[in-house]
């Protein structure tokens, strides 16, 4: 059980990470024009306004919720006055109905990619594939909410803070820090590490360049009006002197009348 805690905490998250950030570079410089989704916003649009609404503006918040609360030093919470106990309630909350959000945007889109014959037709096993990894894993996130209720002195929050800011300063034996925490968050960690691995090859690449591109895009759109623009005036065309074929006398001038 330790060795494969090691490996799943230890090892893994390195080669997640690696393959985030190296299939990224390389999906981009070889396959550019992969690099989007797929639009479908012809069929059925008022389900996917409103389940992409929800499940963006979830998703959104969950992420920068996590990348502050496990990725920001414990002491910049001490030194603001924030307790341990208050962070790990706000975290419940806020991540509970930003999960709930995400869940039922999520939910929304599904129904409409799986039940939509034509939608079906048209999207691949991959779209229709990590829209249900990510439900599961907000299904996972939020059954910890329970478990996270009976520590609320946030103990356990510091374990996965720990944990996070090891990774990514290369710790050694950071992986023990979170062998005893309940399976659920075991499994929740392992699954959102795997999304991060099969990352660079799905739609979910849109998300790396959606902030620059979209908010700084330039380009050119053909509109077509039904006004009726008013007709250009016709300019007579000047009339020049025709040159005389041969054999033929050249016009006379004509005299003004006295």
């Amino acid at each position: 059980m330790s060795f494969l805690n090691q490996v799943l905490f230890g090892v893994y998250p390195y080669i997640c990470l690696s393959v985030l950030a190296l299939g990224s570079i390389l999906r981009f410089d070889r396959e550019q024009y992969t690099w989007r989704t797929g639009s479908s916003q012809l069929l059925r649009r008022r389900q996917l306004v409103l389940g992409s609404i929800l499940f963006h503006l979830g998703v959104l918040t969950i992420f920068a919720g996590h990348f502050v609360g496990l990725l920001t030093p414990i002491w910049v919470f001490d030194a603001l006055g924030v307790p341990h106990g208050a962070k790990q309630i706000l975290a419940m909350v806020a991540g509970g109905v930003a999960g709930l959000f995400c869940l039922a945007g999520g939910l929304l889109l599904l129904h409409r990619r799986l039940f939509d014959p034509r939608i079906r037709k048209t999207s691949s096993f991959g779209d229709s594939a990590i829209l249900i990894v990510l439900i599961l894993q907000l299904c996972l996130g939020l059954a910890t909410i329970p478990i996270s209720a009976h520590h609320l002195d946030g103990h356990e929050m510091l374990k996965f803070m720990t944990w996070a800011q090891g990774v990514f300063t290369f710790r050694p034996g950071i992986a023990d820090v979170v062998a005893d925490v309940h399976p659920i968050f075991k499994a929740h960690l392992v699954l959102g590490m795997t999304i991060l691995l099969v990352f660079p090859f799905t739609r979910l690449v849109h998300m790396l360049s959606a902030p620059i591109w979209y908010l700084n895009r330039r380009g050119w759109q053909l509109v077509r009006t039904r006004r009726t623009l008013p007709r250009r005036p016709e300019v007579a065309a000047p009339i020049y002197p025709s040159t005389p074929r041969a054999g033929q006398r050249p016009a006379s001038p004509q005299t003004p009348a006295e």
